[in-house]
């Protein structure tokens, strides 16, 4: 269950640093501190009055229920795991599930190096936030273990982290001879290479991932031994079934993370991995497969997946992807919001109209999107913090007084010889208390963003 900050402040000095001459913590109290850590906003390294032992017991107790593992090296680094909690209203979640895509180890030079490039230079801005892919998993796919190595050379150059995929020893071998100095993830240890492969893991000091497809019990076992060995960066694949079985995916995903987070399992307490991408063994079709194979991945991501691996590289596949694992991934108790204040859009002059609304980061970023290049105007945008339109208008934050104070504050008025505010359609209920307390006039816009431009033409034309 989730630590509380009660659970922690049991163990710190309860002496609220009166013995120091400043708290170390920079907290009020040993209560406050112990709400920070249970918040993950606090370093335990703060408090300097900890003995050794009050140390080491909130170490543990502070740990989150699945390890944290990082693939690669320096800036080739992707962090998974880390999770504490069943469900984010609880805390949050952190470490966004890695999005990697294959690439397979008998593609022409050609198509090797184009694949790679369309990896890399995937992107997508949404809110703000560049939404990229995180890691590249290389197949053995020739069953060769000289082509395998070659492969892995060449993707020595490559800006993103290493999954190296095959279950021949040798062939893993030959691939960590040339890129085991980048920590990838040796993907995978079975019953049948647990030992070479758990000796590589320990030479190359690489994570590995356990592969017993819908076993848990067999997976246990594998996860176990590799533990006695010394090796405590694991990755679990409990089987990724694309058709049917789909359902059975599920609940292993789920089973295994309720065994870490309910009951600290030592032997589950890792990340989870899942292949999407089997879905092109069964699916030929372009369309249907790719849309098949975003559909696992949600599935899987709404349940508990660190690692997905794609095959797909459509930017229309990945777009629904990459955007629910930003929506899941973001804090629910800190609405987005960017910095209010006046934004320019174009070419403007005394007379540009004036337009507002609020600084929702998805409202923002819509109205930005839906005026930029389309519109010469300015954008007053109101602290509501981080609330939309109509939650704004609700609760109070989106009122005549606020409005008023934004259109002094920014200078607005020392911009433009017009005094017509143009206020966003759902805000429309204000719109005279608007005009009543900062003497503009005001006119209501759309209720949709992307009707801003006509309506601003249709402006420009009665005028």
């Amino acid at each position: 269950m989730q630590v509380t900050a009660m659970d922690i402040y049991r163990l710190l000095p309860q002496t609220n640093c009166e013995d120091c001459d400043e708290a170390a913590c920079g907290e009020a109290s040993c209560m406050a501190f112990a709400t920070k850590l249970s918040e993950k906003e606090a370093q335990l390294e703060l408090c300097t009055e900890l003995s050794e032992e009050s140390f080491n017991k909130l170490e543990a107790l502070l740990a989150p229920a699945v390890r944290e593992i990082t693939i690669g090296t320096g800036d080739k680094t992707i962090t998974i795991g880390g999770d504490e909690v069943l469900y984010r209203y609880e805390l949050t979640y952190y470490n966004p599930t890695a999005l990697v895509i294959d690439i397979a180890d008998n593609l022409s030079d050609t198509e090797f190096d184009e694949r790679v490039k369309t990896i890399e230079e995937t992107e997508f801005e949404r809110i703000g936030e560049m939404l990229t892919l995180d890691a590249i998993a290389l197949r053995n796919a020739s069953g060769d273990a000289e082509k395998f190595a070659e492969a892995a050379a060449k993707l020595k150059t490559t800006k993103l982290p290493l999954i190296l995929c095959s279950f021949d020893p040798e062939a893993m071998k030959a691939a960590l001879e040339k890129v085991g100095d980048e920590r990838p993830l040796i993907y995978a240890v079975n019953e049948a290479n647990l030992d070479e492969m758990a000796l590589m893991a320990l030479e190359y000091n690489c994570p590995v991932c356990v592969f017993a497809p819908n076993d848990l019990e067999k997976m246990k076992q594998i996860s176990h031994t590799l533990r006695e060995k010394g090796i405590e960066d694991i990755v679990l694949d409990p089987g990724t079934y694309v058709d049917e079985g789909v359902g059975d995916s599920l609940d292993n995903f789920v089973m295994i993370r309720r065994l870490a987070v309910e009951e600290r399992d030592e032997d589950f307490r890792f990340p989870l991995l899942g292949i999407p991408a089997l879905t092109w063994l069964y699916e030929k079709d372009e369309i249907k497969g790719g849309i098949r194979e975003a559909t696992i991945a949600a599935i899987l991501m709404n349940k508990y997946a660190d690692v997905l691996i794609f095959h797909g590289t459509d930017i229309w596949e990945l777009i629904p992807v990459l955007t629910l694992r930003q929506g899941i991934y973001t804090d629910p108790r800190k609405p987005q919001a960017v910095d209010p204040g006046l934004y320019e859009f174009g070419e403007l002059d005394k007379n540009s109209p004036v337009l507002m609304t609020t600084n929702f980061a998805l409202t923002f970023y819509t109205v930005e999107g839906d005026i930029k290049g389309k519109a010469n105007t300015y954008l007053l945008v109101l602290d509501t913090e981080g609330r939309a339109v109509d939650v704004s208008l609700a609760g109070g934050q989106l009122n005549a007084e606020a409005v008023a104070d934004l259109i002094k504050e920014t200078g607005i008025e020392d911009k433009v010889d017009t005094r017509t505010l143009i206020i966003p359609g759902l805000s429309a209920p204000v719109s005279g208390e608007i005009e009543d307390e900062s003497g503009w006039e005001v006119l209501v816009g759309p209720r949709d963003s992307s009707g801003v431009p006509g309506f601003l033409d249709d402006l420009k034309k009665k005028s």
